[in-house]
């Protein structure tokens, strides 16, 4: 009994021992069943067509074709390499006027989804225009593909100073080379100028402040000094309203007549501040600190805290003759030793408050919420007219 090996016409791959026998119509028969084809006709390695099955000897490969003519096994290989190869042959590229030579693998491997390998993958399937000298031209910028190319062959992103960041983006984004688009955005947004809502230091505000006259008010409406330092600054008369203050150091500044209405102060240290004749309705100082702050003018200019918060605020030992804390929130907050004479507490929560040393001297209690305060060691007795509910 013979035996021959078959393939596919044009492979050398998964191919099929089978035995002879019968006439060559049966052994195509076989071959159509072993390899899933319609087969009608055999070569052997050397192109020649089987017509009679006498001609097969036993161990003869054979290839078995639909009728096509015989393809030799070999150009399979040739071509296999060729695709092996075609990633790693040199190549130059004409950006823009400017040669850039590099390897195909190079444009291929690192970004396989990007114009560039698309281009590149396979010889010519797009059938990229040349120059005279054979590199393939493309109409970009060279300036900005330099750093495309380099990210590419080493994966880092490596703008040379004088490059502009938008303009490699802009490449980036037009080759498809997303991972390096959304790189050099990181690196865009990070190299922008601050925005207006940043906070403002103190050197920016010393150079308005020089630059304003002393008789002219300031705005700084709905400003951002977030953790300035403004300490010892003259800022008399100086329109904070609704400005972020919020752990700014404010120990010793002048802020007197300024406007605080709504202000965020909280977390901010106030020590030692002048804040006579101030404007802070419904300003919101939870935390902060104004131990030793004076808020009482001379002229008869009283300060006005009404509405506000100062949950947890320490006042101790500050100067508070004549000032409005109406509806103020002055839960948990310290207040020993402080001067409160003739000042408005009315309806003002005093929970938990801490008023020891005080002199409440006509002072107006009405209507506040003294649950849990302290009053040892009052200065002046606390009559019951100026806390009637």
């Amino acid at each position: 009994m013979r035996r021959v090996t078959l393939f596919v016409n044009g492979t050398s791959k998964n191919g099929k021992v089978v035995a002879v026998y019968g006439t060559l119509s049966d052994l195509l028969t076989v071959a159509s069943n072993k390899l899933g084809i319609k087969a009608s006709c055999l070569y052997n390695g050397k192109g020649g067509l089987i017509d009679d099955i006498a001609l097969i000897r036993d161990d003869d490969v054979l290839y078995v074709s639909e009728g096509d003519p015989f393809i030799d096994p070999q150009s399979e290989v040739r071509v296999t390499s060729d695709q092996h190869g075609a990633h790693t042959d040199w190549l130059t590229l004409n950006i823009g006027g400017r040669l850039f030579t590099t390897t195909r693998s190079t444009l291929v491997s690192k970004e396989p989804e990007s114009m560039l390998a698309h281009m590149f993958r396979e010889k010519d399937v797009w059938g990229n225009k040349r120059d005279k000298y054979g590199a393939y031209l493309i109409d970009r910028s060279p300036e900005y593909f330099e750093p495309i190319l380099n990210y590419l062959r080493h994966g880092q992103l490596i703008v040379n100073e004088g490059i502009n960041i938008r303009g490699v983006l802009e490449e980036a984004r037009f080759f498809g080379i997303e991972q390096l688009a959304e790189q050099l955005e990181v690196v865009l947004k990070n190299s922008q100028p601050p925005e207006d809502h940043s906070p403002i230091s103190r050197k920016e505000f010393v150079r308005f402040l020089l630059a304003t006259s002393t008789k002219s008010e300031l705005r700084c409406q709905g400003l951002n000094f977030s953790g300035a330092d403004l300490s010892r600054l003259d800022l008399r008369y100086i329109n904070f309203k609704m400005a972020n203050l919020s752990r700014c150091n404010l120990t010793h500044a002048n802020l007197c007549c300024s406007n605080l209405e709504r202000a965020d102060l909280s977390g901010a240290n106030m020590d030692g501040a002048n804040l006579q004749g101030v404007k802070m309705l419904c300003c919101n100082a939870e935390g902060a600190s104004l131990k030793g702050c004076n808020f009482e003018d001379p002229s008869g200019l009283k300060a006005n805290l009404e509405g506000a918060n100062l949950k947890g605020v320490d006042m101790e030992g500050s100067q508070m003759t004549g000032v409005n804390l109406r509806v103020a929130t002055l839960k948990n907050a310290k207040l020993k030793n402080c001067n409160l004479r003739g000042a408005t507490l009315a309806g003002t929560d005093l929970e938990n408050c801490d008023l020891s040393g005080c002199d409440l001297q006509e002072a107006n209690l009405r209507g506040s919420n003294v649950k849990g305060a302290i009053f040892e060691e009052m200065l002046t007795p606390l009559h019951m007219s100026q806390s009637v509910r």
